[in-house]
């Protein structure tokens, strides 16, 4: 063990200056004529491949960007690791170590939040100190969608003690539906995989609602155009943050790409062309709180 974490101490320097040097500075990029962007894989309704074609809000917005920009698009697909500073260090300021991925110079679904941002490790350091948060294009929320057939609608999340619903293994929901109220939903609370196959089991009549993100619970409602699957009004007690924002990433050396992502966000939200994106796939659009507090 002490071989190895010795070899990894003396590797380090020598990987953080290969990364550093494949950040691109602005100038480069423009110059190259191509803007390489990370976007998660796997991730309807923002991000995935549909018969091999890139699909989704992220890969929309990712070319809306290029095109603005003046440069061609280059995706780079994540998989996404355990906590989102792993998925920070390997796509945007360092790369991983074992499959040398090749870095981005713009990520995009990253939490516009400013404790985030400045989170500190057990050491006192910032975690991210070589990241650039900005340009919050969208906000996030919770949503229940139910079959009203079983369920005929949803002024609480108490009825869940009474009928089941599907949520992601390891997820807020998950979490939330078996802890509140002294966790008398546990019982009926069914995991899966992912909010897919939850909603595919509603329609089979195993659960009775689908609880997951906003976005991902209205393309899957989008998706089946079922009349009889719809999407609850109700809140959502004891539960800490019912909402947040969406931005993008760059690395701390590359600001003067974020400044100029940056402008043109605000174009494309303060134009309405950024809800038109969301409408075109059957999405609510709901502006980040940036853009709330201005208006």
């Amino acid at each position: 063990m002490t071989r190895r974490l010795l070899c990894w101490l003396l590797c380090l320097p020598l990987l953080i200056g290969q990364a550093l040097a494949q950040t691109r500075e602005f100038d480069d990029i423009i110059d190259s004529g191509f803007l390489k962007v990370a976007v998660y894989n796997d991730f309807a309704p923002y991000s995935y491949r549909e018969d091999g074609e890139p699909r989704g809000i992220d890969v929309v917005l990712a070319r809306t960007l290029t095109e603005k920009l003046g440069v061609s698009l280059e995706l780079i697909w994540m998989m996404p690791g355990e906590k989102l500073d792993d998925d920070l260090r390997n796509y945007i300021w360092l790369g991983h170590y074992l499959r040398k991925q090749e870095i981005a110079d713009l990520m995009l679904r990253v939490p516009y939040d400013r404790a985030f941002s400045y989170k500190r490790n057990e050491l006192g350091e910032v975690v991210n100190e070589l990241v650039v948060m900005f340009g919050p294009y969208q906000r996030e929320r919770w949503l229940v969608a139910h079959d009203t057939r079983r369920l005929e609608e949803v002024p609480s999340v108490a009825v869940f003690g009474y009928h089941p619903i599907g949520v992601e293994i390891d997820s807020v929901p998950s979490f939330y539906m078996t802890s509140v109220f002294g966790g008398r939903m546990s019982a009926n609370t069914h995991h899966f995989h992912n909010p897919g196959q939850a909603f595919a089991a509603m329609q089979k009549g195993e659960v009775d609602a689908v609880m997951a993100m906003r976005g991902e619970v209205e393309h899957l409602l989008h998706k089946t155009g079922d009349p009889q699957l719809k999407p609850g009004v109700n809140a959502y007690p004891e539960m800490g943050r019912q909402y947040w924002d969406i931005g993008m990433a760059v690395h701390e050396a590359n600001r003067q790409l974020a400044y100029a992502v940056d402008d043109v966000i605000e174009d494309l939200i303060r134009s309405g062309e950024m809800e038109r994106i969301y409408q075109a796939e059957g999405l609510t659009y709901e502006l980040p709180g940036l853009y709330q507090e201005v208006q």
